[in-house]
């Protein structure tokens, strides 16, 4: 039996320089006759500006003329950053995500790893001219469009925080309408859009989710069945049918399915998982984003580090930026805490992003970002830590 590439199901490049609106059976992968053994790299599918030979040994001279053709062109996809929206992380990292990059970001659980994945999906989407494909092992597409109502009602970075609305206003208003309908009072309004529209607190967050609606794309990813070599045909598809102008993300990394290999230990599947999310990245010219769960003995620490993520040391090895969350009233030295404990409390909102790895520029960079949980938003707008934060490590310039 011949083994079959997945490469060999993918469509034909669109024919217009418009990307073609991405469907749920253009992207779904095909079934394999022959599952693969170990996650590979195959030829890359031609996509709109990508080079024709894009993993064929090629002399420097032709990658310099390949290069030039690009840049003459206008297409400086390779040189633009994609800027995440939370400043001053893209000045740390220079400028925001960039394609081939494999971004990892960890903390503890209720820490708001999904809050700040979600928000940069929302905000590279809000771009009329890229794609966000956001796959979660965690929650349902209605719940993140549930949360995203919600993000909106604040209008990052804007933070309107008397508008904002919580998951509970959001349900009750939905179920408060229909009741109305049911009962047949005046105003029941009947359509989930209609409910939501034709409300003062939640038409504004409708509408501005609106605007980038058609470019966020949701899946519910199953630790069964949503494989490494699914999340690849996924997003080869979508490269085609976005011209390349996408971004991944996954939430979360140890969820993802390696079936049908059988990894010996946790160290193996999470070496086999990065590995495949870094080949995504490279193989299809995308910035990868996922977020890393840490393990035991990082929950029982005071603050978490790279090293306390859950699986193998592979995480450090592959990933191109590491950024670790930690509540910033945890991680406050003591003699913080001791001179004026009023104000340390206040710090109980505040989540401190350290960029732990960075391969193309300086790590262990501190800054903070304020938490609205109630309303799955960060203020975009953060600032370095001034304070003394325990476990620091003295980085000279």
């Amino acid at each position: 039996m011949a083994t079959r590439r997945f490469t060999d199901d993918l469509p034909d490049p669109p024919s217009s320089q418009k990307p073609s609106m991405p469907t749920p059976q253009s992207i779904a992968p095909a079934p394999a006759t022959e599952p693969a053994a170990r996650p590979t790299t195959p030829s890359r599918p031609t996509t709109p500006g990508a080079p024709s030979g894009a993993h064929l040994p090629r002399t420097l001279t032709q990658v310099m003329n390949e290069a030039n053709e690009k840049v003459v062109r206008g297409d400086l996809v390779d040189y633009v950053p994609l800027p995440t929206g939370f400043d001053p992380l893209d000045g740390f990292i220079g400028g925001g995500l960039r394609k081939t990059e494999l971004i990892l970001l960890g903390g503890s659980q209720g820490i708001g790893k999904t809050i700040a994945t979600l928000q940069i999906a929302r905000n590279v989407a809000a771009r009329p001219d890229q794609y966000a494909f956001y796959l979660s092992y965690e929650h349902t597409e209605t719940h993140l469009m549930h949360r995203l109502l919600c993000l909106e009602s604040l209008n990052p970075p804007e933070v309107k925080i008397d508008q904002g609305l919580k998951l509970r206003d959001l349900y009750q208003i939905i179920v408060a309408q229909r009741a109305k309908e049911f009962m047949g009072r005046d105003g029941g309004a009947g359509s989930l859009q209609a409910i939501l529209r034709d409300n003062a607190k939640t038409a504004p967050a409708l509408g501005r989710m609106a605007r980038y609606a058609d470019r966020l794309i949701l899946l519910k990813a199953s630790p069964a069945v949503t494989t490494l070599r699914s999340i690849k045909e996924m997003t080869a598809r979508l490269c085609d049918a976005t011209g390349g102008n996408l971004t991944v993300f996954v939430d979360y990394l140890q969820k993802v399915a390696v079936h049908p290999e059988r990894p010996r230990d946790e160290n193996d599947k999470v070496t086999m998982i990065v590995e495949g999310l870094k080949d995504v990245a490279l193989s299809l010219d995308v910035p990868v984003w996922s977020i890393v769960a840490a393990d035991r003995e990082g929950l029982k620490s005071k603050r978490i580090h790279l090293f306390h993520l859950r699986g193998s040391s592979a995480l450090d090895y592959e990933s191109d930026i590491a950024i670790i969350m930690n509540n910033k009233y945890q991680i406050m030295s003591k003699d913080h805490v001791a001179f004026n404990p009023y104000n340390a409390k206040q710090y109980r909102d505040w989540v401190v992003f350290t960029i732990e790895k960075n391969r193309a520029g300086r790590a262990m960079q501190d800054m903070e970002f304020q938490l609205f949980g109630q309303h799955f938003a960060f203020d975009p707008k953060g600032q370095k830590v001034q304070q003394q934060l325990i476990d620091d490590k003295v980085i000279e310039a």
